[in-house]
């Protein structure tokens, strides 16, 4: 019995040495009866690393689509600004084309009489030309004839002299208007007219002593009796 409780207490005073060699040599000693008695609280231990932070994981799928907001109401219109600065001039554009003539539709004649003309009803034949470049007036029939639609001024200076003078100006065989001066013993009077006509291409416009006893038309080189005319405005038709 002595045996036994010799035994016991030799393993009683070894169990903490024991303990004391398994302890890691890094720790910090602690008190030997403390573990004996049941053990003291232990030392709190490191910190351990830092985790990582995400950024290599994967993307989360994508999500639905939201549905569309409301729409904004339409803003009021603001008050107009002050004008800008005028910018610099621009460079000039090119020429333009050359337009059409105002002349390129022309017709005009004025002719005189060479001497006294006494024969009745047919035209008067103007001889002395003061213009007649485009030919439109012939004077072999004493007749103007049409070449351009349009409207044309007609008119004629007529010196009367021995006999009274009575002339009609002529469309197309058909008369327009009279003119009428009554002679005076020794002196030479005069008589004019003058009309616009619309005319067509082809008609034809003279003067002629009206009847038996109107004879008095004169010209020569101090007294001239001259008929004339002229396009005043072409039809836009013939452009």
């Amino acid at each position: 019995m002595m045996m036994f409780l010799h035994s016991v207490c030799i393993l009683l005073l070894l169990a903490p040495l024991c303990c004391l060699a398994e302890e890691d040599a890094t720790q910090p000693q602690r008190n030997p009866c403390a573990n004996w008695m049941g053990g003291a609280p232990g030392y709190p231990g490191h910190n351990g690393l830092p985790g990582r932070d995400g950024k290599d994981g994967k993307e989360g799928d994508k999500g639905d689509k939201g549905e569309p907001g409301v729409s904004g109401q339409k803003g009021e219109v603001g008050t107009q600004g002050p004008p800008g600065p005028e910018g610099p001039r621009g460079f000039p554009g090119a020429r333009g084309e050359m337009g059409e003539s105002p002349f390129s539709l022309r017709s005009a004649f004025s002719m005189g009489l060479s001497g006294r003309v006494s024969t009745p009803n047919v035209p008067i034949r103007f001889t002395k030309a003061f213009y007649n470049e485009q030919r439109h007036y012939d004077d072999s029939t004493g007749k103007f004839r049409c070449p351009i639609k349009g409207l044309y001024l007609f008119t004629y200076h007529l010196t009367v002299y021995i006999k009274d003078v009575k002339v009609g100006l002529y469309k197309n065989s058909k008369p327009i208007m009279f003119t009428f001066d009554q002679f005076q013993t020794n002196n030479v009077d005069q008589a004019s007219g003058s009309v616009l006509l619309s005319l067509e291409v082809g008609d034809e416009v003279w003067l002629q002593v009206y009847g038996e006893d109107f004879g008095g038309l004169y010209g020569d080189n101090l007294n001239d009796s001259s008929f004339s005319g002229i396009l005043m405005y072409p039809d836009p038709s013939s452009k």
